[in-house]
């Protein structure tokens, strides 16, 4: 279907039904999968030929989906996960080991920044987190012998920096190492980072994606582009002894990264989706193309109006010609960023405490990004495990507001701001 406009492909692709099948993807609700011959499994554990053998690893369900996230974002495979975390994790092990170092944005959300800093640092890999607006050339003196990687985030969630793509991937490749792209915020309707350098993209699929709040998920997505086999990455170019000696970049040539962090990485630590929260996702997938439209045009009549209020000290969103990225939004997100924006309120903390908790339409809710309009003050909750430099380091202030902008009708979610804004005076 690569001839398919992105539109279509949310609805058509991944699940192809063939004749006197279910027109819906089916819900394979099943741990296990027969076959009539002891040859025929053993040829599937040698994956010398597709097929199920156990959900552990693939899914009929789970699999239609992950060829449609493939599709989207220009792939070659991905890999389900049963949540972002669990995405971001399993790429990160997948080519990582004690005492090995990677390079992160400092602006990623505040669970990646936990992940990094306390667990894998645990797990023996070190990590430097830098300002994404930084130089290539002052990014390369955080380049170490042992780097491995380097990850971000298109648009950081909460502070909305806007990543230079480009910029990341050049510092990446100069090192012969790859760009993580965590790309839940754009997805791959706004953006594909592949298009401009990275080599392998993370969701989580929790949000725009299933765009309900209803189903937790990840995904990683290979784009097959990278040059494992360069010496710095021997897990994946030398005997897999846990899988019978097999070399991954030998025998599966550019699908070396996705395979082996399903047949390895998700064999060992188990992060699988389920088919029903698969089959959700599905639904999800479906819709995203129309409501990524939406809520990127209600998110910048929103930001708009808030730039003119007067009870309102700042706003941030990279949609403003006021945006700091603006330019780089235009670059990379021509058309919309994201329904996401933060702002802040007159009156520093507490006033914007008094407003959230003054709001009717906008609930307060730990989740962004679905349908219904929510805010959070991501200080004191999503971000609360943060050190004050972190904090700092990340964009986030302790005024900080951070409002996801729904589907409903933008005019409703504006008098509901006011309203609000209005107990504060």
């Amino acid at each position: 279907m690569s001839n398919y406009k992105i539109e279509t492909r949310c609805i058509q692709d991944g699940y192809h039904p063939k004749n006197g099948e279910p027109r819906v993807l089916p819900i394979y609700q099943s741990t296990t999968f027969k076959y009539d011959s002891s040859e025929h499994v053993g040829k599937l554990f040698d994956l010398t030929e597709e097929g199920f053998f156990y959900s552990r690893l693939a899914n009929p369900t789970v699999d239609c989906v992950e060829r449609k996230i493939a599709s989207l974002e220009g792939g070659i495979g991905a890999l389900c996960t049963s949540s972002g975390q669990a995405a971001s994790l399993i790429a990160v092990l997948n080519i990582c080991n004690s005492g090995d170092h990677i390079i992160s944005s400092s602006t990623i959300y505040g669970g990646t920044t936990n992940l990094f800093a306390v667990t894998l640092k645990r797990m023996g890999i070190e990590v430097t987190f830098v300002n994404p607006d930084e130089s290539v050339e002052e990014l390369q003196k955080e380049i170490k012998q042992n780097t491995k990687l380097v990850f971000a985030e298109t648009i950081a969630n909460p502070a909305l920096i806007v990543t230079d793509i480009e910029k990341f991937a050049v510092l990446a490749h100069n090192n012969n190492i790859p760009l993580i792209v965590d790309n839940t915020f754009a997805t791959p309707i706004n953006c594909r980072p592949f298009e401009f350098g990275a080599d392998i993209v993370v969701h989580s699929t929790s949000k725009y994606m299933d765009g309900h709040a209803v189903a937790l998920g990840g995904v990683i997505v290979d784009s097959g582009n990278f040059n494992w086999d360069n010496g710095k990455f021997p897990g994946l170019s030398t005997p897999d002894e846990s899988y019978h000696g097999m070399i991954y970049t030998r025998d599966c040539g550019k699908a070396a990264f996705i395979t082996k962090a399903r047949v390895q990485l998700m064999r060992d630590l188990g992060s699988t989706p389920s088919p029903n929260n698969a089959f959700l996702l599905n639904l999800g997938l479906e819709t995203l193309h129309l409501r990524m439209e939406r809520h990127c045009s209600n998110a910048l009549k929103v930001a708009q109006y808030l730039e003119n209020n007067e009870n309102i000290s700042w706003v941030n969103y990279p949609g403003l010609k006021s945006s700091k990225y603006h330019d780089l939004a235009e670059k990379y997100l021509p058309n919309g960023s994201c329904g996401v924006i933060s702002y802040g309120v007159k009156g520093g903390r507490e006033a914007a405490v008094k407003f959230m908790d003054s709001l009717k339409l906008a609930a307060i809710v730990v989740h962004v990004a679905d349908t219904r309009t929510s805010v959070l003050h991501p200080a004191s909750t999503t971000h609360r495990q943060l050190t004050d430099q972190q904090l700092m380091d990340g964009g986030i202030t302790p005024d900080l507001i951070r409002m996801s902008i729904g589907i409903e009708n933008v005019e409703d979610i504006i008098a509901d701001i006011e309203q609000a804004l209005t107990k504060i005076q």
